[in-house]
Order: structure tokens, then sequence, then C-alpha cells
């Protein structure tokens, strides 16, 4: 089989084929295009790290860094500038996409700023100020799922903006932003929003989820505990899709759906393996099911096109066999719900980290570029 035919075949089996990266080099090379004709990548996903490696690598943003220094914009205003025109960009670059799956595809994701993540009312404002500063119907604005998020999350889709729910971890939490999608689109419609416009996709993150179980099975370091090794990040993905099956069989979603909504895909995120131990494409040739999108780092959608094993439906009917696996983990002594805890709280750190190294790299370059 070919590398070709292994990408066309994940994307026949039902699943969106989405690049983990974008910068103003991709777009200016013609690499994200090539991926658009050759590997059958049909949406972006990007977060603060992603354009914190962008902007520290190269001088492709030198020249834009320079005029906005010669207006006298500010750090967040050059930022802004600086990551809203890539995403612009990119947006346009997948239109056709967009127009050809009547925006189920194509999209482009930007997140708002993560110093937000807790703070409901400023996550509000500043999704709704990217979704006006990008102004192209196939952006998406990523909105983490915490607890703060998820009120914010209901807000921006009443307003009629497309989200990608971010930093998902536990079942427990989807349900929650299931709901938040739910409710932000009653307000919607109770707004006048005609909701065949709005899409969202819900982001499940896979790996670290194995990385921070493993780390805690390693230490308890029983035969029981070695033995579950590796199976909780796609075990709690499989648990995830059951949960979507369930919710979106609703009485509640079926009244929607009928008024023109779109169902929420999951989208399965943080799919590049982290211990070298496990196959380089679990995280996809294991989670192949119909209306879903995984998105990869080009590494790993290049592992995929080489050699993952695509056998099919590798998600449905598998619930009970997953809930079966956190049995195990529980009784072999993980906290399953501090896991959770853990995870989403790295999480936001993680990438306001990431928030802070990019704003400590412009305002090198404003520097540079001001004299």
């Amino acid at each position: 089989m070919s590398n070709t035919d292994r990408l066309a075949q994940l994307s026949e089996a039902g699943v969106s084929i989405w690049l983990d990266d974008l910068s103003r080099e991709r777009l200016s090379t013609g690499n994200l295009a090539d991926l658009i004709r050759d590997k059958h990548v049909v949406g972006v996903t990007t977060n603060p790290t992603i354009f914190a490696n962008a902007l520290s690598n190269g001088a492709a943003y030198d020249a834009q860094v320079k005029e906005l220094a010669e207006r006298g914009a500010d750090l967040d205003a050059t930022v802004r500038e600086l990551t809203t025109s890539d995403v612009r960009n990119a947006a346009d670059l997948f239109r056709d996409v967009y127009n050809a799956t009547n925006g189920t595809d194509g999209r482009v994701s930007i997140e708002v700023d993560p110093r937000l993540a807790r703070d409901t009312d400023k996550t509000i404002a500043e999704a709704k100020d990217l979704w006006k500063a990008v102004d192209r119907p196939n952006l998406m604005v990523k909105i983490p799922a915490t607890d703060e998020g998820l009120p914010a999350i209901t807000a921006a889709l009443a307003e009629g903006i497309s989200i990608n729910v971010t930093l998902i971890f536990s079942v427990e939490r989807y349900a929650q932003v299931i709901d938040a999608y739910f409710a932000g689109l009653e307000q919607a419609k109770a707004n006048g929003h005609d909701l065949k416009g709005i899409h969202s996709v819900a982001s499940f993150f896979v790996s670290r989820v194995d990385t921070e179980v493993d780390k805690r099975l390693n230490k308890i370091g029983t035969d029981e505990a070695k033995a579950l090794l590796g199976e909780a990040g796609i075990a709690n993905t499989r648990l995830a899709y059951a949960k979507f099956e369930e919710l979106f069989a609703s009485d509640r979603w079926k009244a929607l759906a009928a008024a023109g909504a779109n169902a929420q895909r999951p989208l399965w995120a943080s799919t590049g393996v982290k211990d070298p131990a496990y196959s380089d494409t679990r995280y996809v040739d294991q989670l192949v099911v119909r209306n879903v999108v995984n998105t990869m780092p080009e590494k790993t959608m290049d592992a995929v096109a080489d050699h993952a094993e695509l056998t099919g439906d590798t998600v449905t009917g598998r619930g009970d066999e997953a809930r079966g696996v956190f049995d195990k983990l529980s009784a072999a002594g993980i906290d399953v719900p501090d896991v959770f805890v853990v995870l989403e709280t790295e999480g936001v750190e993680k990438f306001e980290k990431s928030w802070q190294e990019l704003l400590e790299t412009v305002t090198g370059q404003l520097n540079k570029a001001k004299g």
C-alpha cells in the first residue's frame, strides 16, 4: 500500500485529517498547500506552543514585526496581528475544502489567550475579538474545557461563533462540554442564528493520559500495574466516543438537529506518541471511526502514511472493554479522578508557559525592529 493510499483509506473510513501545526513558513513555501493536495489534510489546529515555536524559528515574521513596530503597535497587538494573519491566510487556503464539505472541514483553529482559562467573561470577550479579527467563516475559536471555560463556550456559540473545545481529558468533563454545546445552540437559535452555520469539535487529548497514568503505574510497580501500561489513553478515548453516541442520540439533540444543527464531532488531539516503546501510529490506527477528526503533527502523519495498520473501525462497540480497563486501573491503585485534575491543570500551565515564551520572543523582535 502506498503512502497516499493509507491516508486516503483513513479519510475514507470517516476520519478527517487535520494538521496540528501552522507557521508562516508553511504558508509561504507552499508546504501547507502541498499537504492539502497530496496528504488529504482538510484542516489545521494551532495552540500557543505551536505559535511560540513558529515565531522563534527563522525570519519569516521580521517584515511584519518591523511594520507593526513602525506603526507603534504594542506587544499584545503585535502578537494578535502575527497570529491572526497566519490563521486568516490558512483559512483562505482551506476555503475550497470548506465549501466542498458544507463547512464540516476546511477549518482553522486559533486559541484564546491561555492566561484567561480561569476567567469566563474575559474568555468570552477574547473569543468575540478573535472571531472578528480573523473574519473568516471557516475559523474555529479554541476555548479550554475548564470549569470557567464551559459557560464561555455556551456564550460564544450563542453568538454564532464556531468553537473548538480544547483540553478535554475525562469523559465526565466531555459530557459537560456536550451539555454546554447543546445550551449554546439553544441560545443561538433563540438569538435568531442559523444553526447550520455553527460548527464545533471537542478535542479529547490522548497521549497525555498514557504519559500520566504510565508514570503512576511504574511507581506502583506491581505486575498487575505494569500489565496496564499504555492502556489508558486509547480506552479513555473509546469511552468518549461511546458518550458521544449516547448523548447525540438524545431527544434534546434530535430537537436541535431538526432545527438544522450540526453534531459536535469528537477530535482526537495529542496524538503524537511520547513513549518510544509504543507504535508511533497507535493513536491513529487504534482510534478509527466515522465522523471524527484526528489532528496530527506532521511526523505522526508521515508515520501513518508509511506503516499504519488500518483495519477499519477500531472504536465502535468497545465501550465495555474500555470501562474494564479503568476498573483494572482503579483496582491497581490509580486515582483516576486525580489523573484528570492533574492533566487539566498541567495543560493550562503548559499553554500559559508557551504564551509567555511567545511574548518574550515577540518582545525581542519588536526591540530589534525599533533599533
